[in-house]
């Protein structure tokens, strides 16, 4: 599978069948994903594999969003992304780098939460990012220390799916020259 290949056809996948992901198949992700690019190579993205019992709690932490939740119970297990805090973005001294503060954080996590989703894809797994859940809950029950962040869930498995790709908007509208 080409890099093209791979970006264009990965979808977000909300249905799953109950066959489990190995934990030497996560591992090998996991790996992958460790490539992505991070600020000053600083490599904060940390993820949790949530299975079981856990899984289950973690699906009620989504209240503000049910739907959510039930991706969640669907899945046969869910990665929960975090990061640690106060590093990308920032100097030694705990000042910020640039302007943008400590935004870099969530970009960072972006990228290795994409990259993790293309090498599960690539595995012939399914993935969709969840950012609607209760953080705080959700932080308690995965018991996330103090010094990190948890920033998204994942949940991961074998599609029973298979979505089209949605419209995407032409060049014209997305690229611009000066």
């Amino acid at each position: 599978m080409t890099a093209k290949e791979c970006i264009t056809g990965r979808r977000s996948i909300r249905q799953f069948t109950d066959q489990p992901v190995s934990h030497e198949l996560l591992a090998d992700i996991i790996t992958t994903a460790s490539f992505a690019p991070s600020w000053k190579h600083t490599q904060i993205t940390r993820y949790i594999a949530v299975e079981g019992d856990t899984k289950e709690k973690l699906a009620q932490c989504t209240s503000t969003f049910p739907n959510n939740g039930r991706i969640i119970a669907n899945a046969p297990m869910v990665v929960a992304v975090t990061i640690i805090k106060g590093r990308s973005g920032f100097e030694r001294d705990g000042s910020y780098t640039t302007s943008r503060g400590d935004s870099w954080q969530m970009f960072d996590a972006g990228i290795a939460s994409e990259a993790f989703c293309l090498a599960a894809y690539e595995q012939g797994l399914g993935t969709v990012i969840l950012g609607i859940f209760d953080q705080e809950e959700a932080s308690r029950l995965l018991e996330i220390p103090e010094e990190r962040e948890l920033v998204a869930l994942i949940p991961i498995g074998y599609p029973a799916e298979a979505p089209v790709a949605p419209k995407r908007k032409p060049v014209e509208d997305l690229l611009s020259y000066k």
